[in-house]
């Protein structure tokens, strides 16, 4: 798997955890302050897509996971 699909795969997992823990009308809520999270995570996806700069993808260099060939995040 690459690191653009882990990228991926994490972010839509975060945003879907903490809208079912911070989302009132789910049957898993805790608490409201559960949306920072996917405030957050949505924030760098923005950010990261202008600067190229994820914390992620540099967790995942470091665990030498490679890059696609056609990625740009090299």
């Amino acid at each position: 798997m690459t690191t653009e699909r882990i990228v991926r795969i994490a972010a839509g997992a975060f945003i879907l955890i903490s809208l079912a823990l911070g989302a009132e009308a789910s049957p898993l809520f805790v608490s409201k302050h559960f949306l920072w999270v996917t405030a957050f995570v949505g924030a760098n996806l923005f950010q990261s897509g202008f600067t190229g700069l994820c914390p992620l993808v540099n967790i995942l260099h470091k665990l030498g996971i490679k890059d696609s060939a056609g990625s740009c995040c090299k």
